[in-house]
């Protein structure tokens, strides 16, 4: 387990068509956190959402108007000190049907998007290639 203090918390409008993981991504480097968490409201063109299963992630796509009942995540980096977003979001349609599953690229906003990152203070948060899962884990020691 690594322990923190809340640091610096960052509100940031994403705009329409613009790809949300990628704005996610974008918003967290401008604001130089390493460590932390985001979430975020708003609405979609489209979404296209992971799903893993046996060492990958696989992909559905849904179309349409769709509000975000949640998006959440949280942000590290890599050996090279790269950011890394690992973003899981919630959708629903116009009959109230919700989808979730991990944000992926290709995914676009309607008419807007509400971020909140959230800074994590004296951490290290790093993630790494696990062998057994192939996935990026958390290192935590």
């Amino acid at each position: 387990m690594l322990k923190g203090i809340i640091g610096k918390i960052c509100f940031s409008r994403i705009l329409e068509d613009e790809d949300l993981a990628e704005a996610i991504k974008k918003r967290v480097e401008e604001s130089g956190i390493k460590a932390g968490v985001f979430i975020l409201i708003g609405s979609l063109k489209n979404v296209v959402l992971g799903y893993y299963k046996e060492g990958e992630y696989k992909s559905i796509e849904l179309e349409g108007t769709l509000e975000i009942a949640s998006c959440m995540g949280n942000v590290a980096v890599d050996k090279k000190g790269k950011i890394v977003i690992h973003p899981h979001i919630v959708v629903s349609n116009e009959k109230g049907e919700a989808f979730g599953g991990h944000l992926m690229k290709g995914s676009h906003v309607g008419a807007t998007a509400e971020l909140v990152i959230i800074e994590g203070v004296g951490v290290n948060l790093q993630r790494t290639f696990d062998e057994k899962t192939k996935l990026n884990l958390w290192k935590l020691g």
